[in-house]
């Protein structure tokens, strides 16, 4: 067992144990990670920090339930605060109309534009979606999961998924267009 594993298993173990200099350290080594995570699917650093907190709450009241045999600890975590993330969005949104679609269009936007981009400013127009509409857009293109995943995650028909997606596309391409009108 590596330093770095033997670390992160008395970290676990402290947090077994309601050890509270452990749960600070589990919160400092995945603060950036989770919180970065945390601010593609909220408007601001804010509603962020209050997912992250809640998701961390879950974390240290399921600890026992960690099986490293199953997941490594990142990933078990990463599940919990992507689930308070779409727990936020359910909570904090007022249901959009449930569009269906058959395909997804295609952003048409020259990738010269894109490329001419920081990360700050994607983040920052994908922060712009609807709650949904942006959740179900982070779940497809960063997280990798399919439509029907995301349906059963946020309680919606894959065909809503679709739409959402097609929504943010749609609407992340006007501001993209747009932004470039403007420079």
């Amino acid at each position: 067992m590596t330093k770095e594993e033997q670390d992160i298993h008395n970290i676990i173990d402290g947090c077994r144990k309601d050890n509270r200099q452990a749960q600070e350290q589990l919160y400092r080594r995945f603060y950036r990670a989770m919180m970065t995570l945390c601010l593609r699917y909220t408007k601001n650093e804010t509603s962020a920090l209050e997912v992250l907190n809640t998701g961390f709450y879950k974390v240290f009241k399921n600890i026992s339930r960690y099986d490293e045999k199953q997941a490594s600890l990142y990933t078990w975590m990463r599940a919990i605060i992507i689930n308070s993330c779409l727990d936020f969005i359910k909570e904090k949104e007022t249901r959009v109309s449930d569009g269906e679609l058959d395909q997804a269009a295609d952003v048409n936007v020259p990738p010269a534009v894109i490329s001419k981009m920081s990360a700050n400013e994607i983040l920052e127009l994908v922060r712009q979606l609807p709650p949904s509409t942006q959740a179900v857009f982070n779940l497809f293109v960063m997280e990798g999961y399919s439509h029907s995943e995301i349906g059963q995650m946020m309680n919606i028909s894959s065909g809503t998924s679709k739409w959402h997606l097609n929504e943010a596309r749609k609407r992340l391409q006007e501001m993209i267009t747009k932004q470039q009108v403007h420079s």
